[in-house]
């Protein structure tokens, strides 16, 4: 029979001792491997990226001035959605005492910061086209300015959104629910404000704002797009609306609807011709069911309804409805586990 040394003993601490003594040596052993990270090896991953560097590609933006902050572009949206949306963020609770003092901060936020990300694009696309740059700031500013302006009436066309979705929706219980929770909404109140910069001419910053929406809504809405009012998004996970695309009043259209263009045209040298209309047109009172795909720069009459995937690249008139055939279906019954097969057929 072996002994054990008992708990405490001399001959037990030994014991533990040695264990300790290994395991650090183990530990020491560790530590003295070599890693394969060395100054050499970060010289010549840094030489060779920076050699990439200067081949001219187009995805390096060295030796000019800042560009736009994405980032920054985004934080300002966030100001303007309150502004359209007081007290909904919950980032900074707003009450009719201090609703005058909450205003003019976020105004004051937006006015400071956008002007500097809009003069900032202005003035890469003024060096982008060998034009002078002095002009920047006093057209940034005047940019800005006129978006602030417009901010009531964007106000106006987002009630009539929000009532859209509450006539349209019969699982949208109240607006404030519509506000804090749909998709559509945000990609379309995102849209209202990028539109009005779009149209100003204000370089890269509409596309960072709608491409935000994008991201956070799976809504994909170009900043040149024309919504009129009324405009209801059902879902929207996978819509799609192209930059030339015009939608009347009362419009409502649902998930994986794509308005896109059919061809993009070309100049003599084979080169995409830019901005030229290429995609659709809806008039008022369309509906546009999930999957539907609308191609080209035609035209949907008003008050027509077009089918769940339909594929559709010719124009048609008011009050139209299109759907496609229903698939045939072929359906057999599968025998089940405790079932016995049926005996064959002489």
């Amino acid at each position: 029979m072996t002994d054990h040394p008992k708990k405490n003993s001399p001959a037990a601490a030994s014991a533990a001792g040695n264990g300790d003594d290994a395991a650090l040596c183990e530990l020491q052993a560790d530590r003295q491997i070599q890693s394969r990270w060395t100054p050499e090896l970060a010289r010549t991953l840094s030489g060779k990226l920076c050699a990439s560097y200067g081949d001219g590609a187009g995805i390096n933006h060295l030796d000019g001035q800042n560009m736009p902050q994405s980032e920054e572009v985004i934080t300002v949206l966030g100001y303007l959605l309150e502004l359209l949306f007081p007290g909904y963020s919950g980032r900074h609770p707003v009450d009719r005492a201090g609703v005058e003092f909450i205003t003019g901060s976020h105004l004051n936020q937006v006015f400071r910061r956008l002007t500097e990300q809009v003069e900032r694009a202005l003035a890469y696309n003024c060096r982008l086209n060998c034009h002078g740059t002095n002009q920047c700031r006093r057209q940034a500013e005047a940019a800005v300015l006129s978006l602030l302006e417009q901010l009531p009436e964007i106000r106006e066309a987002l009630k009539n959104d929000v009532q859209a979705a509450l006539d349209g929706d019969p699982a949208a219980r109240t607006a404030d629910e519509v506000v804090i929770s749909y998709p559509g909404l945000k990609a379309i109140a995102i849209n209202r404000v990028a539109h009005v910069l779009y149209s100003l001419g204000v370089p890269m910053i509409p596309r960072v704002m709608g491409e935000y929406a994008h991201t956070v809504t799976g809504i994909d809405i170009h900043p040149g797009a024309t919504i009129g009012p009324s405009f209801f998004i059902d879902h929207g996970t996978g819509v799609v609306i192209g930059e030339t695309a015009v939608i009347g009043r009362n419009v409502k259209i649902y998930q994986g609807v794509t308005l896109g263009a059919l061809s993009f045209p070309k100049d003599a040298c084979g080169r995409l011709i830019k901005g030229a209309k290429r995609h659709p047109n809806l008039e008022d009172d369309v509906t546009v069911y999930a999957g539907a795909t609308i191609l080209g720069n035609i035209t949907i009459g008003h008050g027509s309804v077009i089918g769940g995937n339909v594929w559709l690249t010719e124009g048609v008139p008011p009050h139209t409805k299109i759907t496609i055939a229903p698939p045939e279906l072929s359906i057999q019954r599968r025998r089940g586990p405790n079932e016995a097969a049926e005996p064959a057929k002489p």
